[in-house]
């Protein structure tokens, strides 16, 4: 049983224009081509993320910070 909840979205008025100009194109309603499109994202697999490691030539920390723990590092970032 496929049941279906009402929701509200907001998306550029651009996107919406050119959503409804594609549904008439293809004979179908608006919600159509939404869940279409949807589904059609969700089944597609989500690509596994690389994070580049970002390094800095330099000396290390600076003699503030050597030895220091992790707390008053961030507290000094956030100072």
């Amino acid at each position: 049983m496929v049941t279906h909840m009402k929701t509200t979205i907001e998306i550029a008025d651009v996107l919406l224009l050119r959503a409804k100009e594609r549904a008439r194109e293809k004979h179908i309603t608006l919600r159509s081509l939404i869940e279409e499109s949807l589904a059609a994202t969700l089944d597609q697999p989500v690509p596994a993320t690389q994070v580049e490691p970002v390094t800095f030539r330099g000396n290390g920390l600076s003699r503030e910070f050597e030895g220091a723990s992790w707390d008053k590092i961030r507290d000094a970032i956030y100072r």
